[in-house]
């Protein structure tokens, strides 16, 4: 059941990235890094993250990561994007959550081979008019060395991280917090 959602969460909704001709993404080129390698992705403008699915590999104690984007803005209108500098030092926990009435947009890391662990860090847009609303945080979606995967509910939308590292896993668990998007007043 769990691969017949993953690969429907594969075809459905706009892509970040170039799709084969079958609609899928070639193996090879499925994951947005390498192991050791970091971590640069971003959204097309007016989109926010929405799926997120990472591999572990005990062998490298690091993860593949792929991230999918979907619709979240107006795109008649401007966004303001923010970037972040890094949330969290290597072992250390990640607590990050955007400022209110912002999307997370892009995710970078990059991972360092004698902590075993990766550093993070967010970028998060907002848009005028724009609010989120009916936050909630997922449970932990993974157990260290398996397989991580999350899929943002209908009309809901990815607006906070939360991570713990163990050492002698040399692996995380994550859980996300995520929204509902609203209309709002805006002041002028």
């Amino acid at each position: 059941m769990l691969l017949l959602l993953l690969l429907l969460a594969l075809v459905v909704g706009k892509e970040a990235k170039p799709l084969n001709g079958n609609g899928l993404r070639s193996l090879h080129k499925r994951f947005v890094n390498s192991y050791d390698e970091p971590i640069d992705f971003s959204c097309p403008d007016h989109q926010s993250i929405y799926l997120i699915y990472s591999i572990e590999n005990r062998y490298f104690k690091d993860r593949l990561w792929d991230f999918y984007c979907k619709p979240t803005f107006d795109t008649s209108h401007p966004i303001s994007p923010q970037k972040g500098n890094y949330v969290n030092d290597f072992d250390g926990e990640v607590n990050f959550t955007c400022p209110v009435n912002s999307v997370v947009t892009a995710i970078g890391s990059y991972h360092d081979n004698w902590a075993e662990d990766r550093r993070w860090k967010f970028t998060c847009t907002m848009q005028a008019g724009v609010c989120m609303d009916v936050c909630q945080w997922t449970d932990y979606l993974n157990d260290f060395h398996s397989l991580l995967f999350w899929v943002a509910p209908d009309v809901h939308y990815l607006t906070g991280v939360h991570s713990y590292h163990c050492n002698v896993a040399e692996d995380r668990r994550w859980k996300f917090q995520y929204c509902s998007k609203v209309s709002c007043r805006t002041s002028y």
